[in-house]
Formats: C-alpha cells, sequence, structure tokens
C-alpha cells in the first residue's frame, strides 16, 4: 500500500495505544517525539523550512492528507516552521490513526 493511499479510519476500531506501543511506533517515525500523557497525550513533530512560502505549501498538503484520512492535527504555524501534534481524542491519547497520519506526513518531504 502506498503511504499516501487513502485509507478509511471510520470503518476500523480504534483504541488508546499503551505506553509501550506508542515508543515502539515512534522509533520508526523520524522526528517524532511524545507529548503530554494519559488523555492529554500526543505526538509531535516540528517541521523546519526557509520561509513563509515553504511552510505554507507544507500545510496546505498536510491538510489535504488530514482532510482525506478524516483526522485533523493541532498545528502551530510560524514563519518557518510547523508543529504538528496529533491525538485521538474519542479513545482518549493516541491511537494507530495517529501513527498512519504521521506516517503520511513524513511522506510528504520524502522525495
Amino acid at each position: 500500500m502506498s503511504t499516501l493511499q487513502q485509507k478509511d479510519w471510520s470503518r476500523q476500531k480504534r483504541s488508546a495505544l499503551s505506553a509501550p506501543q506508542v515508543r515502539e511506533q515512534l522509533a520508526a517515525l523520524p522526528g517524532w517525539e511524545l507529548a503530554g500523557e494519559g488523555g492529554q497525550g500526543a505526538i509531535a513533530k516540528t517541521f523546519g523550512f526557509a520561509n513563509f512560502y515553504e511552510t505554507m505549501a507544507f500545510v496546505n498538503a498536510l491538510a489535504l492528507v488530514a482532510h482525506q484520512q478524516d483526522h485533523h492535527p493541532d498545528l502551530e504555524v510560524s514563519y518557518g516552521r510547523c508543529t504538528v501534534r496529533l491525538n485521538t481524542h474519542d479513545v482518549g491519547g493516541i491511537s494507530e490513526t495517529d501513527i498512519d497520519c504521521a506516517r503520511r506526513i513524513n511522506a510528504l518531504l520524502a522525495a
């Protein structure tokens, strides 16, 4: 399956991952780290860019991925960076949906 192929998470049973499961998944996601704990826990990564135009191009591409996945991250956007924060509110933590979205977001810059 292509990294950017749409996946219908609405048909998947989702649950919060345990802390060891999250750490294991993060090992394969360069730059992503655990932020917060418990139901407020999330995975987060800050992406750096040369200028505002590049930052916004990334944010717009990320918006398409998030819309396709129906899973929307919290974003903090400034001139040369964007911090992305993912968690699954309805399961009270970090789910496989967050991990999948992080992979897809990383793939935007993999070329």
